[in-house]
């Protein structure tokens, strides 16, 4: 929910309207790697399109909440590339100026396998920052000083 913060922020300070999509594959194994059902909980998009809009209401109440649904027909499509595929589609017809979107791993790694962030931004129509979502402070001997990647410059 960083991302839609961020997003409702800019969008207020540039009066833009703001628009929260969910791409929901019907893959029940990237639902529960994505936290959106439990073990055990069955697999119901529609819930999880409710569940999300609820959530996206208590953030950002002026947002449009659009959910868009996409099936695995393609063989030799994962269902990140259908998210990928359908997150671009969606942008390029409402003529998006910025696209916002949360990861747990930015920072560090956003081109993983699983990661919309990295095709999602090779896209040139619109601009693109990826959110952090919180979790464990950062190592102090994992961070770098930015004078030090410098040196021979």
């Amino acid at each position: 929910m960083n991302a839609l913060e961020r997003a409702s922020t800019f969008g207020d300070l540039l009066d833009e309207e703001v628009v929260v999509l969910t791409v929901i594959p019907d893959d029940e194994e990237y639902a529960r790697d994505r936290g959106w059902i439990t073990q055990g909980e069955p697999f119901d998009p529609e819930t999880i399109a409710a569940g999300m809009q609820t959530r996206a209401n208590e953030v950002a109440p002026e947002a449009t909440v659009r959910s868009e649904r996409v099936s695995s027909d393609e063989p030799t499509a994962t269902s990140t590339t259908n998210v990928v595929r359908e997150i671009r589609r969606v942008a390029g017809d409402l003529e998006a100026s910025v696209v916002f979107i949360g990861s747990e791993n930015a920072g560090s790694v956003i081109a993983p396998q699983s990661s919309v962030g990295s095709p999602v931004a090779s896209d040139q129509r619109y601009d693109v920052y990826v959110v952090r979502e919180p979790g464990d402070e950062a190592d102090a001997d994992d961070r770098s000083d930015i004078d030090s990647t410098l040196d021979g410059f």
